[in-house]
């Protein structure tokens, strides 16, 4: 459960004080080193691109699992329309090939005054450093105060958005369902992966009628109607989802599998629950969130929209889905794992620059993101975002949204190729 802000920071900031006094995790380097902590797709696309161009700079991935998780085609995966093998890597195969160090521990607090990451079995300095720490859930929004709540939910209802632990558990769930209603909630935006909980209850929705299960699924999204899923759910499962747009949650009881909307009262007997989403909890402990113009946090960091970089603090960088709005046009980026690993690539390139002497380049991401829109015809959508600065220096958005009703494995092909860049070989 996400603590109230007050708490949350005071105890942090106690817990990273009593932190910084351990030995050294590794020892001072000869030279000048990133860390870089966050294992995913922003991190690794960091490390890869700080090797390639600037091999004299030590660079150190600190990451609390592992192996390497995708969400992209979990859903697939979830309902058995994909067997996994492309979701997972070994870590450690990717700093051998490129050359930088792993150390697998969880960072419990950064030290930005003394330019140090603080683990439970030491700490880190720094030089420059990467944070690529992805996202928290809010169940405090949901629950307020009331932590028993939110580890029921998280529990027993996971999000399964986060990383491999909640997706097995939910596909586990998928597996011993027998009938009756699902309840799939929607996170208000900003959120990661934007179509990925529409896809995911249209997949859910054609397992159920794969396997001849009684049942509706009812999605609740508190933001306006996504078009394109709004048809494909009329047209293809209508019998079988209740779609709820701008449906705001009033109460949710999870214990009663019981929730209240605005408009509805609507019992549950499963239940996908996306809490809104944060960034995570180390961008709130290092004081590194976006703050609006009335000094609210915004659940974001805060950064340069062109360099990436923390403001006023050209040592430390932001990657991934913890970033803040990157325009006044637009808004946020997509949260994806392209997106992520293009930012990470964009950090990295700024570092380099400077660690050389030089002034970054003016560079912009980009994104694509694969999604099954029908399970049985297979039907893909693609989404491609792209980006250029105005003669102002604000940044434009360009959308542009393709159905394929006859793939030929695009997703896969994609999903190869992306994590084939991050491990240095194609994925199995």
């Amino acid at each position: 459960m996400a603590l109230s802000r007050r708490h949350f920071l005071a105890a942090s900031a106690a817990f990273g004080a009593s932190l910084t006094a351990r030995a050294d995790l590794l020892p001072a380097s000869t030279g000048r080193r990133v860390v870089i902590v966050g294992g995913g797709w922003g991190g690794l696309a960091a490390a890869r691109t700080l090797r390639e161009q600037a091999p004299d700079l030590e660079v150190v991935v600190v990451e609390k699992e592992v192996a390497f998780w995708s969400n992209p085609l979990s859903n697939l995966w979830l309902v058995g329309l994909n067997d996994g093998t492309q979701l997972t890597r070994d870590l450690g195969a990717a700093a051998r090939t490129f050359g930088y160090r792993l150390i697998t521990a969880e960072v419990t607090a950064i030290d930005r005054e003394r330019r140090r990451v603080v683990t439970a079995a030491g700490a880190l300095a720094y030089d420059w450093l990467i944070l690529a720490v992805g996202i928290r859930h809010d169940y405090g929004a949901w629950f307020g105060d009331d932590r028993a709540a939110a580890e029921y939910c998280r529990k027993h209802f996971p999000a399964a958005f986060t990383g491999p632990g909640e997706a097995l558990a939910l596909k586990r769930r998928i597996a011993a369902f027998t009938g009756g209603d699902w309840l799939l909630t929607v996170p208000p935006m900003p959120y990661r992966c934007p179509p990925a909980p529409y896809e995911r209850a249209g997949l859910l929705a054609w397992s159920l009628e794969k396997r001849g299960l009684p049942g509706h699924i009812h999605v609740l999204d508190p933001n306006p109607a996504a078009l394109g899923f709004d048809r494909i759910f009329k047209s293809a499962y209508r019998e079988r989802i209740n779609y709820l747009p701008q449906a705001r949650i009033v109460s949710l009881d999870p214990f009663k599998k019981v929730v209240t909307t605005d408009f509805d009262t609507i019992a549950f007997a499963e239940a996908i629950l996306l809490p809104p989403q944060q960034a995570g909890d180390l961008v709130w402990q290092a004081d590194l969130m976006a703050r609006d113009a009335a000094g609210k946090a915004t659940g974001w960091a805060a950064m340069d929209p062109i360099q990436l970089h923390a403001p006023g603090d050209e040592r430390v960088y932001l990657v991934g889905d913890i970033v803040d709005k990157a325009s006044l046009l637009f808004g946020h980026y997509p949260k994806t794992g392209h997106m992520a690993a293009r930012l990470g690539r964009i950090a990295a390139q700024a570092i380099a620059a400077r660690s050389q002497g030089r002034e970054p380049e003016k560079r912009l991401p980009e994104s694509t993101c694969y999604v099954a829109a029908r399970a049985e015809p297979r039907e893909l959508m693609r989404v491609d975002t792209h980006y250029r600065l105005r003669g102002d220096g604000v940044i434009q958005q360009t959308v542009k949204q393709s159905y394929d009703a006859q793939p030929e494995g695009e997703d896969e092909a994609w999903q190869r190729a992306q994590v084939g860049e991050l491990f240095g070989t194609p994925a199995l």
